[in-house]
């Protein structure tokens, strides 16, 4: 992908966009059951079969993607991991992933960078 400024090449701006997507989108939901003072656990798993499953499709990829960030900040060396996992449960997944991809990617830029 072609680079911009700095470390923001731009992968590292698309996981950013797509951070940005997710936390909005996700917490337009979240805000509208706070508000209207709904069950969230209750209606994410006991609203039949088809929103099981997508609640276990989602704790599935959930799991997989904090191995796969904890994997990656230890071979990079990437400080902070802590907080891209607590991001996980918190605010959300569709947030928290491309958050840690972008931090990611601009950490393997400014590296690119320091090798030439």
């Amino acid at each position: 992908m072609s680079r911009f400024r700095g470390n923001w090449s731009a992968a590292a701006v698309l996981y950013l966009v797509l951070a940005i997507v997710g936390l909005v989108g996700t917490w337009t939901f979240n805000i509208t059951s706070i508000v209207e003072k709904r069950d969230f656990l209750g209606e994410w798993f006991g609203s039949g079969p088809s929103v099981n499953s997508l609640g276990v499709d989602l704790a599935v990829v959930a799991v997989a993607a904090i191995v796969f960030m904890v994997a990656e900040a230890r071979r990079l060396r990437l400080r902070g991991i802590v907080v891209y996992i607590v991001l996980v449960p918190v605010v959300a997944l569709a947030f928290a992933f491309p958050l840690f991809l972008c931090a990611r990617e601009r950490h393997l830029t400014r590296q690119r960078a320091a090798e030439r």
